[in-house]
């Protein structure tokens, strides 16, 4: 191939050259997850002329998306996110192939996906996907470049590099539900999933060239307010680099298929004498805005409450932007696995767009 007009402004750089950019060209990166995090990934890295892209994730476009989400549009909406970025990059990047996996990844799937990338870019929003994603590719020995989100922070670092430390190295054991910071809460701005996934990107370019110093056993530690970053040194231990299957269970990791109901579908229901619908939201929230006929019952208090839940009837779950309703049903599950329960999508900020 060519490099003589697109990718002119890197192939002319002294210390990158055409040599890398082949490097680029050569290789194979699975991007997880398509939100806010993912998207900058994948447009910088198609943009550049990484050869083949993995794209996986099966959500669909929400409103509540679109404030950090800035590939979809208001057109996009209740559009499949794997359909919608396909279509734009390959609108960007003509040459690059893509290989588009409509799930998310789940301990029956994670080593087949993975097995045929070079790199792995974690762009999901929950603990157990890390671990998943982390124990993958420790197994198939494949780099895996890391990025987190909270309120106005963000961390980035790669993990496994040519027997470097892993995720496991710095993160031991996976959190409780309880110790886990909910963005339903706390929220994310808009434009940090920008700056990390524009990070991560970065990192990838520099697993698969060489140029530079590549973020092993350093996790990056980057605060929006104070626009500092520091970096902090973690080492390696043998243990988690010995990893040799799967974990029997990974617990919730939020990407695995479970039963959804949209907004309007929900509201588009006649009978809802034979519905249950919980509000797994805080009380204050409850208070403040909730839907007729709900009963609420914090995550927190969810599990000391299954014997007041009526499961003969189906059971809708409600919390902010769904990710707690999705935990609840998780848990409901468990205990009353052949029961109809559904989360609904989008939670009430989907709702609150549709009442309007």
């Amino acid at each position: 191939m060519s490099y003589s007009g697109r990718y002119i402004r890197q192939t002319k750089l002294l210390s990158f050259g055409i040599d890398n950019q082949s490097k680029l060209s050569a290789n194979k990166i699975l991007i997880v997850g398509l939100g806010g995090l993912g998207l900058p990934i994948a447009q910088y890295l198609n943009a550049m002329g990484i050869g083949t892209l993995g794209l996986m994730d099966q959500d669909v476009v929400e409103l509540h998306n679109l404030q950090r989400q800035i590939l979809y549009s208001e057109d996009d909406i209740g559009k499949s996110k794997l359909k919608v970025v396909k279509e734009k990059l390959q609108g960007q990047n003509s040459n690059t192939v893509f290989k588009c996996y409509d799930t998310f990844l789940t301990k029956a799937n994670a080593l087949a996906i993975i097995k045929e990338f070079d790199v792995v870019v974690d762009a999901t929003d929950n603990f157990a996907a890390r671990y998943l994603i982390n124990d993958a590719c420790v197994i198939l020995e494949k780099p895996f470049v890391y990025g987190a989100l909270h309120g106005f922070e963000g961390q980035v670092s790669v993990f496994n590099y040519k027997k470097g430390p892993t995720y496991r190295c710095l993160f031991p054991e996976m959190p409780s539900i309880d110790e886990i910071p909910n963005c339903d809460d706390n929220g994310v701005l808009g434009v940090l999933p920008g700056i990390i996934g524009t990070l991560q990107a970065l990192e990838v370019v520099k697993v698969i060239t060489g140029v530079g110093e590549v973020l092993s056993g350093k996790l990056l530690l980057y605060d929006g307010l104070t626009q500092a970053t520091q970096k902090m040194n973690f080492p390696a231990n043998a243990i988690n680099q010995n990893i040799k299957m799967l974990q029997d269970d990974y617990g919730f990791t939020g990407c695995e298929i479970i039963p959804t109901i949209h907004p309007e579908d929900f509201l588009a229901l006649t009978n809802r004498e034979t519905i249950i619908l919980i509000d797994v939201r805080n009380p204050e929230e409850f208070d403040a805005n909730h839907l007729d006929g709900a009963v609420n019952i914090p995550l927190s208090e969810l599990t000391n409450a299954i014997d007041k839940i009526d499961f003969d009837k189906d059971v809708y779950l409600l919390c902010q932007s769904g990710k707690r309703s999705r935990i609840a049903l998780n848990q409901l599950l468990a205990e009353r696995p052949k029961s109809s329960i559904y989360h609904i999508s989008g939670g009430m900020n989907e709702m609150a767009s549709l009442c309007l």
